[in-house]
């Protein structure tokens, strides 16, 4: 048993002070936790070449002091219980060249969470484990030697030809196999995209506003410039990207996040019009197509202009974000440049795990769990709809015909900080608009998920959501907040 440890003759303290010091200070940094077991004494000595009682001795003092627990015949462990955390200067480090956290920057203790309404979360406690199970019980059994190795970094020829068949029946993508990469999740293929645009010479890059926040950051990383361009009621504003200047667009089409709205057929035939005049690029995010209630499925983007659009999906919505499995489908023109930042990156995905989701979407577990998870999804929605009609009736609730959240705009003025602000002080996690947008002039509005909790679980939250609202703004007011109010109270 190996034990990170170093000793020399040639320091000033003795060889038990050393092996002493260095071991309190890996059982105070947590390096040691509590019932981890240390070599004995004879195999410590002779990694360090030194006497076996030089060890016992250390071990001796570290257990008086409650560091190690020593028992005849077990093996020596820490000892359990809290252990202070070494200072700078016990270690023989200046104050000043201490590392760690700042304390500013460590998350402030939260209540928890009872009601848990944050958005882009699936029920991942539906997860299909037998399935799942005997998918990846299969792969690890049939792989073959040579798909042991890297191999090609877009991914097993299997899953890419699996993924190419499901996405044009499902989706309407027009996706040659050769053309499909595996990635590691929707941000890391979006990475892989816009370091390709990098350097074939791109320098602006154009995201939906709202959006996340996360898409602004792997673009600057990139060395990319974004550009917020306005999303209205019919989706991405295309006539203005001709103005922004940009040579590439990341936009979510089938179901605008977070705000729901479809890009109409008139925005994207206009937008496929700019691409081809400008020769640009579309990254179409569709990252919960899979789950719709009120309407048809809305084809991809991508089925539209294959050689102007680079198609992105993720099992992370659909099965679970633990998978970290994602899909791109990207233009000829383009696939040499990302397999060049692919090998320069991580070079590939894990290979067993692709095997297993290949025989997932093979066998129709997907296609079964989908159709399960629609019915689970479409009750919580309707539940959620009806509770905010009868606790908040003067909202106004939309992207409701597909997705896994809802955006609820408050009438009025409103204050989306301070309403989250004692909503998580009341144990509720949500989502607002300002996470997402650069404006300030729009109504506060919230953006609730509903597919982690059951309908009572809903109903109750979004009942005590209201009463958060109803003090908040009573406060801002001036008036008295708590005062019991019926239900359905305009608010």
């Amino acid at each position: 048993m190996e034990l990170l440890l170093t000793v020399s003759r040639d320091r000033p303290d003795t060889l038990r002070t050393q092996i002493e010091v260095q071991l309190r200070t890996a059982i105070r940094d947590g390096s040691l936790r509590p019932a981890t077991v240390v070599p004995s004494t004879r195999d410590l000595a002779a990694q360090l070449g030194c006497s076996r009682r030089v060890v016992a001795d250390a071990y001796a003092q570290l257990a008086a002091e409650g560091y190690l627990a020593l028992r005849q015949g077990a093996r020596p462990r820490v000892a359990d219980g809290p252990f202070r955390p070494v200072a700078a200067e016990d270690r023989g480090v200046p104050p000043e060249r201490s590392s760690g956290t700042p304390r500013s920057l460590l998350p402030d203790a939260t209540p928890p969470v009872r009601f848990d309404f944050r958005p882009a979360r699936p029920d991942v406690s539906a997860f299909p484990r037998e399935a799942w199970s005997r998918c990846l019980r299969d792969a690890v059994g049939e792989i073959t030697v040579a798909d042991l190795g890297y191999g090609d970094p877009f991914g097993v020829d299997a899953l890419r030809e699996s993924i190419a068949g499901y996405l044009g029946r499902v989706r309407g993508v027009v996706a040659d196999p050769a053309c499909v990469v595996v990635t590691n999740g929707y941000l890391p293929g979006l990475g892989l995209v816009c370091r390709a645009l990098a350097a074939r010479g791109a320098r602006r890059i154009a995201l939906e506003d709202p959006s996340s926040w996360d898409h602004d950051h792997i673009v600057a990383r990139a060395g990319l410039e974004p550009v917020r361009v306005p999303v209205d009621d019919r989706g991405l504003r295309v006539d203005l990207l001709d103005a922004a200047h940009v040579q590439a667009v990341v936009l979510t089409p089938a179901h605008q996040h977070p705000t729901g709205v479809v890009l109409t057929p008139g925005r994207r035939a206009e937008l496929v019009t700019w691409l081809r005049r400008h020769d640009a690029i579309a990254i179409e995010d569709d990252y919960d197509a899979e789950y719709r209630y009120d309407r048809p499925a809305v084809g991809a983007l991508q089925g539209l202009d294959r050689d102007h659009v680079v198609y992105a999906g993720t099992a992370s919505k659909v099965l679970a974000p633990a998978l970290r499995l994602g899909w791109m489908v990207v233009p000829a023109a383009l696939a040499a440049d990302i397999r060049h930042e692919r090998m320069l990156s991580d070079q590939g995905t894990a290979r067993i795990e692709q095997l297993a989701f290949a025989r997932f979407l093979e066998r129709g577990d997907l296609d079964r769990h989908l159709r399960r998870m629609r019915l689970r999804y479409r009750a919580r929605r309707d539940v959620m709809i009806e509770a905010l009609a009868a606790d908040l009736p003067g909202a106004r609730v939309c992207g409701i015909a597909a997705g896994l959240h809802v955006t609820v705009e408050l009438p009025g003025a409103g204050d989306e900080t301070g309403i989250r602000r004692a909503a998580g002080a009341a144990g509720i996690a949500l989502g607002a608009l300002t996470d997402y947008r650069t404006g300030r002039d729009r109504p506060a509005t919230l953006i609730l998920g509903y597919a982690q909790m059951s309908e009572g679980r809903i109903r109750g939250g979004v009942h005590e959501l209201a009463r958060v609202i109803r003090d908040v703004r009573r406060s801002a007011a001036g008036t008295p907040a708590g005062r019991p109010a019926g239900r359905g109270e305009e608010y």
